[in-house]
């Protein structure tokens, strides 16, 4: 299954949908330019909606790392949000739970870095 990936903003907070396989080749590959690609624009506040991802392997699993060095060597944020079980599982297992900040809504990953919820609630004012 190709990954695809989509891009959205809430207040300063780009919010990555992604869906399909996170595995080695073409679809880590896909991930790591659009990561590096929202850095270069100015992006800070990352996070990943995983949702739709329904398969991580072990090079996946080294791009979400890099991906999150990648953010925090340029200043900013990487966060996850609706992993799914076997996501979960894998993180548990890794304890990675200890390096990426994991949310369950996405209200509450965008809150979490501050700024954003600040622009969001002036936008809805």
């Amino acid at each position: 299954m190709a990954l695809t990936v989509t891009v959205r903003k809430v207040g300063d907070v780009s919010i990555v949908d992604i869906n399909g396989k996170i595995t080695l080749g073409e679809n880590t590959g896909m991930l790591r330019d659009e990561v590096r690609s929202l850095l270069s624009m100015g992006a800070k506040n990352l996070v990943f909606n995983m949702a739709h991802v329904g398969y991580i392997d072990s090079s996946g699993l080294g791009e979400l790392v890099s991906a999150y060095t990648t953010a925090a060597n340029q200043g900013g944020s990487l966060k996850l949000l609706n992993l799914q079980s076997k996501a979960r599982d894998l993180m548990q297992l890794t304890k990675l739970y200890t390096v990426f900040a994991v949310f369950e809504d996405e209200k509450t990953a965008v809150e979490s870095f501050g700024a954003g919820a600040k622009i969001l609630k002036s936008e809805s004012s």
